[in-house]
């Protein structure tokens, strides 16, 4: 149980930073397990790790609150907040598309990893609890946001 609660603070740590280390969260990718693609499934809010991450400014400016993975080839990768409340699949901030959910290598392992049907870019996932997971987004980002920085994330599944 300790190297749960351990991960747990960790993340948790990472999460409230003011401003979180890329080398450390980049240790806690490495510590944590694996998701098969079925563990997706559902809504999920999320939120980013403080690394300054030019993506973190673009997903405020839409008011990204999560992403809805409604079957592997079925993926809003990124759900916002609409003026009138409403939460709605935002297809122009997903390079005018959805997703799909693979089991994709990354980093020497296999992992649920979410592919942008229109844009480059692959969020991989990996599990800190049965509800929470870390995503790190990578691919050919220099053309989605003009940069090369991996960007990690977190979600959690909505209750």
């Amino acid at each position: 149980m300790t190297a749960v609660t351990d991960i747990r603070a960790r993340f948790e740590a990472l999460r409230t930073a003011e401003q979180a280390d890329p080398a450390e969260l980049d240790q806690l990718w490495t510590d944590l397990a694996v998701v098969e693609v079925d563990e997706m499934l559902g809504a999920w809010s999320g939120g980013d790790f403080a690394t300054g991450h030019v993506a973190s400014t673009i997903l405020d400016k839409v008011n990204w609150v999560g992403k809805r993975f409604d079957g592997a080839l079925d993926v809003q990768p990124i759900v916002c907040r609409g003026e009138d409340g409403q939460l709605y699949a935002n297809e122009a901030a997903a390079g005018g598309g959805g997703a799909s959910l693979w089991p994709v290598g990354f980093r020497g392992e296999v992992t649920a990893t979410m592919v942008y049907d229109k844009m480059p870019v692959f969020d991989h996932f990996k599990k800190v609890d049965d509800d929470t997971v870390m995503g790190i987004m990578n691919g050919k980002l220099a053309s989605a946001f003009g940069i090369a920085e991996l960007y990690y994330f977190w979600l959690e599944r909505n209750q």
